[in-house]
């Protein structure tokens, strides 16, 4: 994000000036689009709030803006004198189409971490550089020579990273695959809006977790399913819900994270595994496997997953780097018939034409090398001293504030708040504390629940982090 330079001669304002004039000329703010507000702006380039309206006198003085007491400040409809004629509706725009934004709460994080990289950040699920496999697969680029040619590959995925993936899938998770029944994606995300564009269709009934990753992602309601929850305990989903769902609504489809659910981190439990597919079976109702973080098992004993029990091919598995390498590769993969894998594969072409072929062959050499197993060792030792950390500073400064079960796995803690709390509220008063975290309405929760990544956050800052936290909530609960 650009900042005015504070050692240059010319003047704060001058500067700022001079950088929305430019974007107005790129078309980024287009004639009669709605600029951000004195007091937002001053926040995103970290300057007084004085500043920006010296800024914005100087462009009004051109003609560049315009401002209307109640309507805030805009670009001028004529642009250097000069009228547009047809200039697009790009408010409009914005907001058309079929794909729904991002949830409030989420961009509001997003835009608290791109505005200010030093909060202390219990919200993004994804793993810190600290515990991912740099030197890795920096040995691994220098070891071996990429010279294959630098075309489209294969629709499906590179075929050394599928071959890769059937090894790895019976060694790890049990699975026995073919290359033919694995699809590479840009990661689980992607595998699931394949999923619910291709092999769903509006209208469509499916049943979730509840609470669950799935209410996080806009996509489902773009598709136009309806969706119906299935309660998570701390035993999983009850497989006697998923029946009556059928009966009711006819799901179609039940998608489930059952080992270290995501946010709960629950494991489903064996008995109800076997049920789950006795009951998909009988249905001959798919089930959706998303399978990210078996292997963080701090026991280094993941629990089973369910497509490895399944004898009449109910499951559709799906798996990520993202969790327990590095999220930056963007390589998934997902596990189904071959007919859905093709059908799928040929979907993702007419977006892609499929994923780049270099981190695709850095994952199946990494998945081949010596490296991943220690990796893994690593990685579960670094994630139970970070989650004993966050328990240890949840216990001394929130106690009896706040509950929650300890996880074996995964990487995400979740809370219950004892006293009745705003989400919206909680969350304001801890980005001005310094901390960002995920409020439990996001997954689909009543309010008061939280959800802490602590696989993001840096060892050093988990203890500070969470007395921030205390402090906003303490706050929060002065001021209701």
């Amino acid at each position: 994000m650009w900042k005015p330079d504070r050692h240059s001669r010319q003047p704060l304002y001058e500067q700022i000036a001079d950088h929305i004039e430019q974007r107005i000329a790129y078309g980024e703010f287009p004639p009669g689009s709605l600029l951000p507000s004195e007091r937002k702006m001053a926040a995103q380039l970290g300057v007084n709030r004085s500043t920006v309206i010296m800024a914005f006198d100087e462009l009004r003085a051109t003609g560049l803006i315009e401002s209307k007491t109640g309507s805030g400040t805009r670009v001028s409809t004529s642009k250097w004198e000069v009228a547009p004629k047809h200039t697009p509706n790009w408010k409009s725009y914005s907001e058309g189409g079929h794909f729904l934004p991002n949830l409030p709460f989420m961009r509001k994080i997003r835009e608290a971490l791109a505005q200010n990289p030093s909060l202390i950040d219990f919200a993004s699920g994804e793993l810190a550089a600290d515990l991912a496999p740099i030197d890795e697969i920096a040995a691994l680029m220098s070891e071996h020579r990429y010279t294959s040619y630098l075309g489209y590959d294969n629709p499906q995925g590179y075929v050394p990273l599928r071959q890769a993936l059937v090894g790895y899938l019976e060694k790890h998770r049990g699975i026995r695959a073919t290359e033919a029944s694995i699809l590479i994606t840009s990661g689980s995300q992607q595998s699931l809006y394949l999923i619910t564009q291709c092999l769903l269709s509006p209208g469509d009934a499916v049943a979730i977790e509840d609470p669950s990753y799935c209410y996080s992602l806009p996509m489902f309601q773009s598709a136009g399913l309806r969706l119906f929850r299935l309660p998570v305990d701390r035993h999983g989903v009850r497989p006697e819900d998923v029946r009556a769902l059928y009966k009711k609504h006819r799901i179609k489809m039940v998608f489930a994270n059952p080992n270290f659910q995501n946010p709960t981190g629950s494991v489903l439990a064996a008995e109800r595994r076997k049920q789950l597919l006795e009951v998909a079976s009988e249905l001959a109702l798919p089930i959706v496997e998303d399978d990210p973080f078996s292997l963080t098992a701090y026991d280094g004993m993941p629990p089973a997953p369910l497509k490895s029990m399944d004898e009449v091919g109910s499951v559709l598995h799906i798996g990520s780097f993202s969790k327990i390498a590095a999220s930056g590769l963007r390589i998934g993969w997902m596990v189904a018939p071959r007919a859905i894998a093709e059908r799928l594969a040929d979907a993702r072409q007419q977006m892609d034409f499929g994923l780049s072929v270099i981190p695709q062959q850095m994952a199946a050499q990494f998945l081949s090398s010596s490296y991943f197993d220690p990796h893994l060792e690593r990685l579960r030792m670094q994630l139970v001293f970070k989650r004993d950390l966050l328990v240890e500073a949840l216990n001394k400064e929130l106690p009896g504030l706040i509950r929650f079960a300890v996880p074996d796995g995964g990487l995400h803690l979740w809370c219950k708040l004892v006293p009745e709390v705003h989400d919206g509220k909680l969350l304001e008063e801890g980005i001005r504390r310094g901390v960002v975290f995920v409020p439990g309405s996001v997954y689909g929760s009543d309010s008061g629940f939280v959800r802490f990544t602590f696989a993001r956050a840096r060892t050093e800052d988990i203890a500070e982090g969470i007395a921030k936290f205390a402090e906003a909530l303490k706050d929060t609960l002065g001021g209701a």
